[in-house]
């Protein structure tokens, strides 16, 4: 039997790379986001830390509550541009990454322990996953929620499918996703894709008020609450599946090429004129 971790393990640095952690009285995990370079863009390592890392706060003792964020100028701007290039061009890479991107949505599903997230400037991708699947989402007025997805050139699959139809309803979810219109953080309380929204300048002053409301909770209660109600995220499993697969499917045509392409020379996309299906 495998012993559980310590929080000094967890909280290690260059343990989780891409992502700095800290552990806080009572029992809180702060998880930020970090890459200066490029605005907290998810490239390899840190995509791979990202999906293995909640089920090592599972296994931790002492862990009582999670709050995740992006340092900086906003949450995070979704994949490396490196990474989607990788994908497109190899099948090892992108097996990879389709496992990691199915078990990043079911770790975060399935860890026990409550997760909140505080949501500023740029959302998007692996981080807007991450942000959404969240228990408590708290978001800055000014926060920018983006699925590009579509705008790449690949389905939107990734997290989407299995819980915007829910947060929102489906009309509100195809007319983001099929379209790629981002969302405000106000827009996001609105239709009920975040759980609160409140001035930027006290999104961390609420966020953390959040988590140690649930850290002082009773631990079996609020965890117990939280996997009966994320039974409503299981029994959409089939519905992520069938998206992350033809997401991934996408990344073999031509479309996501000529997408990262206009996106790397900020230029409208001309993408194929029919498909064949």
């Amino acid at each position: 039997m495998t012993a559980p971790l310590t929080p000094a393990a967890l909280t290690a640095e260059g343990a989780y790379p891409g992502l700095s952690l800290s552990l806080h009285d009572p029992g809180i995990l702060e998880i930020v986001i970090r890459n200066d370079r490029t605005l907290n863009s998810v490239d390899a390592a840190a995509h791979r830390a990202l999906t293995r890392v909640w089920r090592d706060i599972d296994d931790t003792p002492g862990v009582r509550c999670v709050l995740i964020r992006g340092e900086g100028k906003g949450f995070s701007s979704g994949g490396d541009f490196g990474l989607i290039e990788e994908m497109a061009s190899d099948f090892t890479a992108l097996a990879r990454v389709w496992k990691e991107a199915r078990d990043l949505v079911y770790n975060v599903v399935n860890c026990g322990k409550p997760i909140v997230s505080a949501i500023h400037g740029p959302c998007v991708g692996a981080g807007l996953a991450v942000a959404l699947l969240a228990d408590v989402s708290v978001a800055a007025r000014s926060a920018r929620l983006l699925d590009g997805h579509v705008r790449l050139g690949v389905a939107a699959g990734d997290h989407a499918a299995i819980i915007w139809p829910l947060l929102c309803g489906l009309n509100r979810a195809k007319y983001h996703l099929l379209t790629g219109e981002s969302v405000s953080g106000e827009e996001a309380e609105r239709i009920g894709l975040v759980s609160l929204c409140v001035p930027d300048e006290e999104l961390l002053e609420r966020a953390w008020e959040v988590a140690r409301e649930l850290a002082a909770g009773s631990p079996t209660a609020v965890r117990w609450t939280k996997y009966a109600l994320n039974n409503w995220l299981r029994a959409a499993g089939p519905i992520f599946d069938a998206s992350l697969a033809l997401e991934f499917l996408g990344f073999t045509g031509p479309d996501v090429k000529e997408g990262l392409a206009s996106l790397r020379e900020k230029r409208e996309p001309r993408f194929e004129e029919d498909a064949p299906i």
